[in-house]
């Protein structure tokens, strides 16, 4: 059985390519060949991988068609095409992280993270790495090493980032799964710019290795077409690492537990603006139409704020602190061949001292504190994932920005990351250029299953999920 290349086609889920190979409607190698198929036709206009494996992604789709037909597969995942993220340590293939500074003969790259170690325990076809910016360190996804990434729905526009070769890839049907990080919105980001659906979920819920160097701000998280595939997914990169010192228990159950069981009755706070943030009128009647819907199925919708200022100052110096250690360890002399934005973070975060982080982090508390407080009254926060549409690819920062850093254009995702919440973007409609539009739903720490029952409460009553991409013709 083919599948149709069809961009106007959805591509297959990985929850019904499953079933396929559990009925032999489809095997393994047939759903790898097609994702290799569109890497091969589509990939040129977007970038969004940097390195692809045909013959190891069959190799292992052969192992598992063979498992299938024995009626023993392996895990959850066994025969899903999946990708992954260049960030992330990935036995026998180099991590380069969009730099220039970083040689594929530099190791012997042995070493699996432990996303990628539990996504092979379950039997993932990985096809291979999608595009980063430079050691991830911003909103968008452009390279010195990899050049710039597109965004599916107009080419002429970013995906967003930092995971934006996994928003992308998945968007197109490029592989139905993809993992990604999120240090500020960088699963979030892209998910919203490309209509897919992303999730960061609670502060070590799923285990990372080796440590960023942007500490206990990063997440790893799934990129996918649809929420039921990301709950399935969570299953298989939730399990344990000993690793990662920090990361939270395995959860008792499954994601999938509880996932259609609705919103009746939760009580829902709608923030537009977070009390401070400038939304583009079309993104903005998106988002209020999906709180209309949700208001339809029965959640007790209230128009509040969550009660912060933005705290965008603080992350600051959280997040260039970051970017300065990271780019350390290749000298100062090497720093003329990062990207220049890069090299202006570095050296703004060399700027802070020891107190600064400190008072960084002081808020950081208070913002947990106040957003631990406001969740004692409402289940679930719903904002827009981003204020604006997807702009112009290749740049940080839209035309006219008064910001010169990605911090600007991203208001409603990184306070989430300070506070180590779960946070998801749900598709909820298309502006008149038709670009993407993304609705962010936040929820207490460890409340995963709850954000994601949300956005599948959300995503049921619509029909977001049957609109594809244009194909991607550059």
């Amino acid at each position: 059985m083919s599948l149709a290349r069809d961009t106007a086609v959805a591509p297959p889920t990985a929850t019904a390519l499953l079933e396929a190979y559990r009925t032999g409607r489809l095997s393994p190698v047939e759903a790898t060949r097609e994702a290799l198929d569109r890497v091969e036709e589509l990939d040129a206009a977007v970038n969004a991988f940097c390195l692809t494996d045909p013959d190891q992604a069959l190799t292992a789709a052969r192992a598992s068609e063979e498992r299938w037909r024995r009626g023993e597969p392996r895990g959850l995942l066994d025969g899903v095409p999946t990708s992954i993220k260049d960030l992330l340590l990935t036995r026998g293939w180099p991590t380069l992280r969009g730099s220039l500074l970083i040689s594929p003969d530099e190791q012997e790259w042995a070493e699996d993270a432990p996303c990628v170690a539990r996504l092979r325990e379950h039997g993932a076809v990985l096809l291979g790495k999608t595009t980063s910016p430079e050691l991830g360190w911003k909103g968008v996804t452009d390279s010195p090493r990899e050049g710039v990434t597109r965004n599916p729905w107009d080419t002429s526009r970013t995906p967003g980032g930092s995971s934006g070769g996994a928003a992308a890839a998945v968007a197109l049907g490029m592989g139905a799964l993809a993992v990604g990080t999120d240090g500020g919105g960088s699963v979030r980001i892209p998910a919203g710019f490309t209509g897919v659906f992303g999730l960061k979920p609670t502060y070590g819920r799923v285990p990372l290795y080796p440590a960023s160097p942007f500490g206990t701000l990063a997440h790893v998280g799934p990129l996918t077409r649809t929420v039921e595939d990301a709950a399935l997914m969570m299953d298989v990169l939730t399990l344990p690492d000993t690793r990662d010192w920090s990361a939270l228990p395995t959860p008792a159950g499954s994601h999938r537990d509880g996932l259609d069981g609705g919103v009746a009755g939760l009580r829902v706070a709608y923030s537009p603006t977070l009390g401070y943030v400038s939304v583009d009128p079309e993104v903005e009647a998106r988002v209020s139409e999906a709180v209309e819907v949700l208001e339809g199925l029965g959640a007790v919708v209230e128009q509040v704020d969550p009660g912060f200022e933005d705290p965008v100052d603080a992350f600051s110096v959280l997040w260039f602190s970051g970017a300065a250690k990271s780019a350390q360890r290749f000298g100062e002399d090497a720093w003329d061949r990062l990207d220049p934005g890069l090299r202006a973070a570095c050296e703004q975060g060399r700027t802070f001292s020891a107190s600064d982080y400190l008072d960084a982090t002081a808020v950081r508390m208070h913002l947990g504190l106040v957003c631990g407080r406001f969740h004692e009254t409402y289940d679930v926060l719903v904002t827009p994932t981003l204020p604006i549409p997807a702009f112009e690819a290749g740049r940080e920062v839209p035309a006219g920005s008064p910001s010169p850093r990605w911090t600007g254009w991203t208001p409603f995702t990184y306070p989430f990351n300070m506070t180590q919440q779960p946070a998801a973007s749900v598709p909820c409609g298309f502006t008149s250029d038709g670009l993407p539009v993304g609705l962010q739903v936040v929820g207490p720490r460890h409340a995963d299953a709850r954000v994601m029952r949300v956005c599948r409460a959300y995503e049921a009553a619509t029909s977001w999920l049957g609109r594809v991409p244009p194909a991607a013709s550059g």
